[in-house]
């Protein structure tokens, strides 16, 4: 089948760059005309992509915020886009784009859908009166956005694929699970462990969902104990984001000087390349990036037992997990690899292995590339 137009929508220009340039690229070395559509900016570059062959158009479409008018604008924009460009196959990342995209792509007659759940996020992990009244009003927009009759629904593990086909809205035939957005082993590089004091790192945004909390208090935890090793926070606070944490809250990690906050930073292979352990004490991920990108720097991880925490490593082989919200156990998990570094060492070789295997970006892109062609098949 001929390729054609393919339009890829997300909430973030930046984000896009981060997690799916190389699947657009690679689209358009096989033939595709490649568009995206983009509600934020982000840390993107707009002349770059468009030296690339890749044209971009904004919609007004934030990640927070949820005015009902201001929303209808957001569907009836993407539902004109999809009008004016006529693309033979949509490709929406994240929850706002799959879900107006997937009822846009109805009313326009899009031939194509793939809806990429790149983790269910806060709306699922919230339990108190108000997740449950969210999700009760999502229902139906989940439910008419997975509807198309040409259709896959990429989630990157079990637990998300599971609820989704619970709550009554995925057809099993629809699900295609793939691991992750990949991972370039060529940047992210294995390298044996620095010597001196050990570094743990922590590279996310600064969201409470993120254990970014627990990981400040794990590492006060382990200074009362006197285990010498550093602590780096990568990101900065999320303001567009409920569960960000505040101007004060980060304020108060950054003067505290427990944790050194490094803010954003694009050179995160050189700074696992730095570390000797990478943490994320989510609460739940789709995949989580920067644990395959820890694997591939062949860093010990530790993460929590949450769905797209677990999925991203061999437990006990490639990293170590710890309980949800339990700064004590993660402290104590730390303070073992800290004190085990030939332990700690062989973890990060065998996660190097398992990116190798389950990771690179190359396997990811061709796994993309054929749902692209079997949907083209059929429109």
């Amino acid at each position: 089948m001929k390729p054609g137009k393919l339009l890829i929508l997300v909430n973030d220009l930046g984000y896009f760059v981060s997690h799916r340039l190389a699947i657009a690229l690679a689209a358009r070395q096989a033939g595709f005309t490649v568009s995206v559509g983009f509600g934020e900016l982000g840390n993107a570059n707009i002349s770059s992509l468009a030296e690339q062959g890749i044209d971009t158009f904004p919609v007004p479409m934030r990640r927070g915020g949820l005015n009902p008018f201001t929303e209808l604008r957001c569907l009836f924009s993407i539902w004109r886009l999809f009008r004016q460009l006529r693309p033979q196959l949509v490709h929406l990342v994240t929850m706002k784009p799959y879900l107006y995209g997937g009822i846009a792509a109805r009313l326009a007659r899009v031939g194509g859908v793939v809806s990429a759940v790149a983790g269910l996020g806060s709306v699922f992990v919230r339990q108190d009166y108000a997740g449950r009244l969210l999700r009760v009003v999502l229902y139906p927009l989940f439910y008419f956005a997975f509807r198309h009759k040409n259709q896959r629904v990429i989630v990157q593990n079990e637990h998300d694929r599971d609820v989704l086909m619970r709550w009554g809205v995925l057809k099993l035939q629809h699900v295609r699970l793939l691991r992750g957005s990949g991972v370039d082993l060529s940047k992210f590089t294995y390298l044996n462990s620095p010597p001196g004091r050990p570094v743990v790192s922590l590279a996310a945004r600064l969201l409470r969902e993120k254990g970014v909390l627990e990981f400040a208090a794990a590492a006060r935890l382990l200074r009362t104990r006197a285990v010498k090793a550093r602590f780096w926070l990568i990101g900065e606070p999320d303001p567009a984001n409920p569960a960000s944490l505040t101007e004060q809250e980060f304020s108060v990690l950054r003067d505290e000087g427990i944790v050194e906050v490094l803010g954003y930073r694009k050179d995160i292979a050189a700074l696992y390349a730095k570390s000797h352990i990478v943490c994320l004490p989510s609460y739940r991920e789709g995949l989580s990036r920067a644990l395959l990108e820890a694997a591939a720097s062949g860093r010990a991880v530790v993460t929590t037992d949450a769905p797209g925490c677990r999925d991203a490593i061999i437990p006990n082989e490639t990293g170590l997990l710890t309980p949800v919200r339990n700064a004590e156990k993660l402290a104590d998990v730390l303070q073992w690899l800290v004190e085990h570094p030939k332990e700690c060492a062989a973890m990060g070789r065998a996660g190097r292995a398992l990116a190798e295997r389950e990771f690179a970006i190359e396997k990811i892109v061709d796994q993309h590339l054929w749902i692209y062609q079997e949907l083209l098949s059929k429109c």
